[in-house]
């Protein structure tokens, strides 16, 4: 086995998480829930969206947010941005790291942002600049990399041409995303040997996969084994798409810190301390979170204690 001695971390929740919730969380809570898991280890930490509200009502906040939100210093803070006036208003509060997105779909493009792939790059090109041209750090998020609820199967060379632009655009590092979560990990070489094809340097490259079948944390072990180093991941398994019908939660982050504690890879984060952030979010919630490591960890105290 020849994985990374070291990987990155991407925490999704507090943003791809809580999107698609129908209960309402306040504000306060959400800005514990971020402060919780910046003091975990996790150095990157995606934690709202400037989209419109009636689209994503539960990000509709962004602003209160950023204004009420204590920056740790050493966390990047990202927000993802749709267009130019997202952009402007992230700018407007702040932000200094923020992320565009696109698909590798046409179906799940049009679904998300009534746009053709091709549009939407051509929307996104000049927002890329105008951000980094404002001293903004970018990421480029591909959905449907894997496929897609409305296409079916994407071709992986599709999905690295998209890439390509987004590089080009200037995009720091791109998000691959396995939106609906149809994704085994044979398909995650053949999606990175289309990205090598394109001339996508694999550090270039993070992987989020979502685990309606339960094959996110073997496609993580796919991409370890295939020299990636950056992973998304949301607390507790959180997340779903509003725009990808039967997708559910993203990776949980406590799964990846267990696999990565456990197989001598450092990430820098406190298993016990994200388990506890996201125990806080899920009784806000009025829910179980999915993430398995986390449902171990906390019957084993629970049995500890009684």
């Amino acid at each position: 086995m020849s994985w990374p001695a070291r990987v990155r971390l991407v925490e999704v929740g507090p943003r791809d998480g809580l999107q698609n919730e129908s209960v309402p969380v306040p504000t306060e809570r959400k800005i514990e829930f971020i402060e919780a898991l910046a003091a975990s280890g996790l150095r990157d930490v995606e934690v709202t969206s400037f989209v419109r509200p009636d689209r994503v009502p539960q990000l509709a906040d962004a602003r209160e947010l950023f204004a009420a939100l204590r920056r740790r210093e050493g966390v990047r803070y990202w927000a993802l941005v749709p267009n130019a006036r997202g952009l402007e208003t992230a700018l407007e509060c702040g932000v200094t790291h923020v992320a565009v997105f696109t698909a590798a779909s046409e179906g799940f493009n049009r679904a998300n942002v009534n746009s053709s792939v091709e549009e939407s790059l051509a929307r996104l090109k000049p927002v890329v600049a105008d951000a980094i041209a404002a001293g903004a750090t970018v990421r480029g998020y591909v959905s449907t990399v894997f496929g897609c609820p409305y296409d079916g199967p994407v071709d992986p060379a599709r999905a690295a041409s998209v890439s390509r632009v987004l590089l080009d655009a200037g995009c720091e590092e791109l998000s691959l995303g396995d939106t609906i979560g149809v994704a085994a990990p044979p398909a995650v070489e053949r999606v990175l040997a289309a990205h090598d094809a394109m001339g996508v340097p694999r550090e270039k490259i993070a992987l989020h996969f979502h685990d309606t079948r339960g094959m996110a944390v073997a496609n993580v072990v796919a991409g370890l084994e295939a020299g990636i180093t950056s992973f998304d991941a949301s607390a507790g398994g959180l997340g779903g798409c509003p725009f990808a019908p039967g997708a559910t939660g993203n990776v949980a982050t406590e799964d990846l810190v267990w696999l990565f504690d456990e197989s001598g890879v450092e990430c820098g984060v406190s298993f016990a301390q994200v388990a506890e952030a996201s125990g806080a979010i899920g009784e806000q919630l009025g829910r179980k979170l999915p993430s398995r490591a986390r449902a171990a960890w906390a019957a084993t105290r629970m049995r500890g204690t009684s």
